[in-house]
C-alpha cells in the first residue's frame, strides 16, 4: 500500500521540528492536498497543533506503547481514515537515534529513527544553525552515515541569521550529499508558548493557536521547497501492511451503553484510538467539558476521564459544583469510571487546596519536581478496566504528586515503585498513561463493564 510521507526529525531537541513539521502541515494543506499529520512518541500536545494545520487528527506513533507491529497498521489508519490522504507528515521526537529511557528497552527503541524504519520513510533532518557555519556539514554527515537502514533525504536549515549565513550554510553542505531543501529564518513572532510541562496545547489557545499555524504555514511555505519535499515523500515504497481495524480489535457488546470523553481546554491529552475502540465495542461516545458542562449526558453509564491540564484550570473545576456532583453520584450507583492523570486528579478529594469530584479520598497539589518515562506495568487488582496481573505498557508525565499515592487496593505497579493509583468498586484512577491501541482488551473490558453494570442498575430499579 503506497502512501507519500516522510519523517521530521532533528538532531537535538529544540531545534525546531515541531514548528518545521506543523508548517508543512498548513503549507501543503493550504495548496489544497490531504495531509495526514502524525507524532512519533506519546506526546499528546504536538499532535494539536498537528490537527489545527491539516484539518484531521494527528495520531501517535510509539513503538514502546503499542508495538512494533502496530506502526504500520496505525499509520495507515490514520492516512487513509477518514478519507485518503494526499501525504503524511511524521514528526519526530527528541534527537533522531534518542530512544526509550527504560532498562528493558533495546538502544534507540521507540526513536524517531526506529519508526522510520518501520515505514520506510525518508528523513528531513531540522538543523537549528544559529550558531554554526561550516562544522554543519560534519554535523550532517554524521546522521547521514550513522545508521544506513535510515535514508535522510534532505536538510532544513532552521533559525538561520541573514543571507550571507544561510550562504555560508549552504555551501558547507554542498559535497555533504544531502539536499537542502530549505532555510527558515528566526521568528521570534511565531514563538509558541510552553509552562511546566512542555507547549501549551492549541486547544487552550483557540484562536491565537490557529494563527501561529497559519503564520508557520506561510513562513515553512515560503522558506521550503515544498516540490522537493513532495518528490522526497513519493519516493517512500509501498508498506507490506494493512490499515489498523478497531472493530477486527474487539467486539461489540449488546446494549450501546452511553460513555462520556471528558474534553475541553483542560482534558486535551487523549488518542483517537481511544474513542475508535469504545466505539467499535459498542458503544456511544460523547464528550463532556468539565469546564462548561453543568451535568453529564443523559442515560451516560461510563466516564472516560484522560489526561490534560486540570491543575491550570483548577478554580474553574471547581466552581462547576453542579457537574462534581453529577460524576460522583455517577461513580456512587457503579457506574464504570476510567481516570488517567489529570482524570485522578479531578476524581480526587482537591486539587491545590480548591475541591474536586470527591470520588477518591486523595488530595493533589503541584509539585517541583518533574515524574516522566515509560513504564511495564502489571494491574494490581481487577478492575473495570483489567484483570490482575494484567501487563501494559505506558508513560507518565506529570508535575503533580498524590496524597496518598495509592489506595487501599492499588492500580497498577512497576519496578522500583509498590502499588500507584486507585481501584475502588468502580474506579480505576491512575498517573499511567495508557495507549489502547496497544492494549485493545482494556475497551472491550471497560464498554462491557458499562452495559453490564448498566442493565443492572435498570433491573433493579
Amino acid at each position: 500500500m503506497t502512501v507519500p510521507r516522510l519523517v521530521v526529525a532533528a538532531p537535538s531537541s529544540n531545534a525546531g521540528k515541531t514548528s518545521v513539521a506543523t508548517g508543512l502541515i498548513a503549507a501543503l494543506t493550504a495548496r489544497g492536498l490531504t495531509v495526514s499529520p502524525h507524532k512519533v512518541g506519546p506526546d499528546y500536545i504536538d499532535p494539536g497543533y498537528h490537527a489545527l494545520a491539516a484539518g484531521r487528527p494527528g495520531r501517535n506513533l510509539d513503538p514502546w506503547m503499542v508495538g512494533e507491529e502496530r506502526i504500520a497498521p496505525l499509520f495507515l489508519r490514520g492516512a487513509l481514515h477518514p478519507r485518503p490522504a494526499d501525504v503524511a507528515v511524521v514528526e519526530g521526537v527528541m534527537g533522531l537515534f534518542d530512544g526509550a529511557s527504560h532498562p528493558s528497552a533495546e538502544p534507540g527503541f521507540s526513536s524517531t529513527a526506529h519508526v522510520a524504519r518501520l515505514l520506510q520513510a525518508p528523513v528531513v533532518l531540522v538543523v537549528d544553525g544559529s550558531s554554526q557555519a561550516r562544522s554543519v556539514a560534519a554535523l550532517v554527515h554524521g546522521f547521514a552515515t550513522f545508521d544506513p537502514a535510515v535514508r535522510l533525504g534532505g536538510v532544513v536549515l532552521n533559525r538561520v541569521g541573514s543571507d550571507r549565513h544561510e550562504a555560508i550554510l549552504r555551501e558547507a553542505l554542498a559535497d555533504a550529499g544531502v539536499p537542502v531543501l530549505g532555510a527558515v529564518r528566526r521568528l521570534e513572532q511565531l514563538h509558541t508558548p510552553s509552562r511546566h510541562l512542555g507547549l501549551i496545547p492549541a486547544a487552550e489557545r483557540s484562536g491565537e493557536a490557529l494563527a501561529t499555524v497559519r503564520g508557520l504555514g506561510e513562513v515553512v511555505g515560503a522558506a521550503v521547497d515544498l516540490d522537493a519535499v513532495l518528490a522526497l515523500a513519493r519516493s517512500a515504497p509501498p508498506l507490506d501492511a494493512a490499515p489498523w481495524d478497531p472493530a477486527a480489535e474487539v467486539s461489540p457488546v449488546p446494549g450501546r451503553p452511553r460513555i462520556a470523553v471528558a474534553g475541553g481546554p483542560a482534558f486535551t491529552f487523549g488518542y483517537a484510538e481511544t474513542t475508535e475502540l469504545l466505539e467499535a465495542a459498542g458503544a456511544e461516545v460523547v464528550v463532556v467539558d468539565p469546564l462548561r458542562d453543568e451535568l453529564l449526558p443523559p442515560g451516560t453509564a461510563g466516564l472516560v476521564v484522560g489526561g490534560g491540564f486540570p491543575e491550570v484550570h483548577a478554580a474553574e473545576l471547581s466552581a462547576n459544583g453542579s457537574l462534581r456532583a453529577d460524576v460522583a453520584a455517577l461513580a456512587a450507583r457503579g457506574a464504570p469510571v476510567a481516570a488517567e492523570c489529570a482524570g485522578l486528579l479531578y476524581l480526587g478529594r482537591e486539587l491545590d487546596g480548591r475541591p474536586m469530584c470527591g470520588v477518591l479520598d486523595v488530595a493533589t497539589a503541584m509539585s517541583p519536581r518533574l515524574t516522566l518515562g515509560y513504564r511495564a506495568a502489571v494491574a494490581v487488582a481487577d478492575s473495570v478496566l483489567a484483570p490482575a496481573g494484567t501487563r501494559v505498557r505506558g508513560h507518565e508525565f506529570h508535575r503533580t504528586h498524590a496524597h496518598p499515592p495509592a489506595g487501599p487496593t492499588g492500580a497498577w505497579a512497576w519496578s522500583g515503585a509498590g502499588p500507584e493509583g486507585f481501584v475502588s468498586g468502580s474506579v480505576h484512577a491512575s498517573y499511567l498513561h495508557l495507549h489502547w491501541a496497544g492494549s485493545p482488551q482494556l475497551a472491550a473490558r471497560f464498554v462491557t463493564e458499562c452495559a453490564r453494570r448498566s442493565e443492572n442498575v435498570r433491573a433493579h430499579r
